[in-house]
């Protein structure tokens, strides 16, 4: 650990194997300083989601914790599913919670040479071999959990043959399909992966980095322990989903260990649960149909679990790493209520936002003693526990905008806002008591008459002579900034899309669509205090009474401010659903 490091870092089970290892002296330095090295090795097939932030705070924050190392690893094999687009979304999503991997930036094309005179090593060695089945053919050889599996009839082929055919692959005779190549372990191992699992298959496809030079793709579970080897990775940490992929894997290092490929020791994978959130789904199918099929305006959708969505909806890179710190890790799955992750960015946003004024449901109010054409300044903390970021001044006049709801010409009990005779004080500027109000010919309200008191100004010696119960919020008409502001909420109404629920017919199929939440948006024109109307895209406020709004980050302009909600001041929602 660094000397500036806090001793007192949080515990886990991963933390424990790592620091007996360095105890142990398992992983000594291999030729750099490095004591541990992590990677984070994403498929660029598609766009990191919230269970990707988990993975990547984990794995660099070991690294930096114990003077090591992480590594960004694309581990792009499947040139079928892969662009350049998901390689630069993936890089700047990382960079953009904060983490930096200095040169250690590798893709495991970097080592198709090295992979592929790796299989020709395990064929040469009978541990391998090319495989004709079709892949219907396959499967029923493969056997079930409880019947074990059936040796191919191309299992027996010579060294020879197998060496011919593999490079026919590679030299692009044969279809996609026609022959694969598959390790040779055990078709009767009680774990399926290893009876004899698939290492290498024949893609005739354009990949994004080596072009058309390959027409043999190797297996990620594979390229990923090879890699791993080649990287000097000594924690290889994985979900839970890869626990049954353990044994080939270290089969794999071991066969090319034996063979002096690879140095030893061998990287450890060591698996720990994935994040499970409530109201999102993080599957990269499902994500790819809400996108395609329009339920989402795309992946940076800010109601969409991506990570590309919640920083355009406003949630700060820290609030994802104080949520990771928070839910930990360990070897159980466990479903973690979404208002955690929404308090962890309501957390990290009232320690940084500053605050601002909106009406969102605006009804005029006017000051008929106020004088005619008159504004003054009346000054408001950019945040109340934060004196050094200062003041702002918010013009004050005869007509101002206030929330519709904070006026009932006929009170309930117990309301302290407007109706007639009531007195409130409007934040930051005067008291003034209801008059009345103007109606159009349908009844409805269309203004607020009120008086002010002259000698009630925030601040002023006489203004804490007036005791009154209600604190309203205001944007002067004359000067306000009107702008088109999203009301975002969560994309399902139900904590777990597409379950089944309590009394359901056994022949009733959900579809997690059917939970989509009709009311995720709604898009209303606010009324802004002055200084919003110039702030930069990306800028975070909050909103008094409101919430955390944010600038957004492509459609905001100078002049014509477009606001998201990021998240209310306080959760809202229950297990049941809003």
């Amino acid at each position: 650990m660094s000397d500036n490091q806090d001793v007192n870092l949080p515990s886990n089970f991963l933390r424990s194997i790592i620091e007996n290892d360095l105890a142990s002296g398992t992983f000594a330095p291999r030729g750099d300083s490095a004591r541990i090295r992590t990677r984070f090795p994403p498929e660029p097939n598609g766009y990191l989601h919230f269970g990707h932030a988990k993975s990547i705070c984990l794995n660099f924050s070991l690294a930096h914790d114990y003077d090591g190392a992480c590594h960004l690893r694309f581990d792009d094999t499947n040139p079928t599913r892969e662009e350049q687009e998901y390689v630069d979304a993936i890089i700047d999503a990382v960079h953009w919670l904060g983490f930096d991997w200095g040169e250690n930036l590798f893709f495991a094309s970097d080592y198709f040479e090295r992979m592929y005179a790796f299989a020709e090593y395990l064929i040469r060695a009978g541990k391998a071999y090319v495989d004709s089945l079709s892949a219907e053919e396959m499967r029923a050889y493969r056997g079930t959990l409880t019947e074990v599996g059936r040796d191919s009839p191309y299992r027996t082929r010579s060294v020879e043959e197998n060496l011919d055919l593999f490079a026919r692959m590679k030299a692009g005779e044969f279809a996609d399909g026609t022959h694969i190549l598959r390790a040779k372990i055990d078709m009767a191992s009680p774990n399926i992966n290893l009876r004899d699992p698939a290492i290498y298959r024949i893609r005739h496809a354009h990949h994004h980095r080596t072009g058309d030079t390959w027409c043999v793709y190797p297996m990620y579970t594979f390229a990923h322990p090879i890699e791993d080897a080649l990287e000097n990775i000594t924690h290889s940490f994985c979900t839970l989903e890869f626990e049954d992929q353990r044994p080939f894997y270290d089969w794999l290092l071991e066969q090319l260990r034996a063979g002096g490929l690879i140095p030893s020791p061998a990287p450890k994978q060591i698996e720990f649960s994935r994040l499970n959130l409530t109201y999102v789904v993080l599957s990269k199918r499902k994500l790819i149909q809400l996108v395609e099929e329009g339920h989402a305006q795309g992946w940076d959708d800010p109601r969409m679990p991506t990570l590309v969505g919640g920083r355009r909806r406003g949630y700060p890179p820290e609030g994802f790493r104080l949520f990771a710190e928070r839910i930990g890790v360990s070897k159980s799955d466990s479903l973690i209520e979404y208002s955690v992750l929404e308090e962890s960015m309501r957390e990290v946003l009232n320690d940084s936002a500053e605050r601002r004024v909106a009406v969102l449901d605006p009804l005029k109010l006017v000051i008929d003693n106020y004088p005619e054409g008159q504004l003054e300044e009346c000054t408001a903390p950019n945040h109340p526990l934060k004196p050094e970021l200062g003041n702002r001044s918010m013009p004050f006049g005869r007509a101002l905008w206030i929330e519709r709801e904070d006026f009932m010409e006929e009170p309930v009990k117990g309301f302290r806002r407007l109706f007639p005779g009531n007195m409130v004080r409007l934040r930051y500027g005067y008291v003034v008591k209801c008059l009345g109000c103007d109606k159009d010919a349908e009844g409805n309200v269309t203004a607020v008459h009120c008086e002010y008191m002259p000698d009630s100004r925030s601040g002023t010696p006489g203004a804490d002579n007036y005791k009154v119960k209600g604190n309203l919020h205001w944007v002067s008409v004359a000067r306000g900034v009107q702008a088109e502001v999203r009301m975002y909420d969560r994309l399902f109404a139900h904590p777990a899309p597409g379950s089944r629920r309590e009394g359901d017919a056994p022949e009733l199929e959900r579809d997690f669509l059917d939970d989509l939440n009709p009311d995720s948006v709604s898009v209303i024109r606010a009324w802004l205090e002055p200084s919003l109307g110039e702030v930069a895209p990306e800028s975070r406020f909050q909103f008094e009474r409101h919430g955390y709004f944010v600038a957004d980050r492509f459609d905001s302009k100078a002049g014509a401010p477009v606001f998201n909600r990021t998240v209310t001041l306080k959760d809202s929602w229950t297990k049941g659903g809003k």
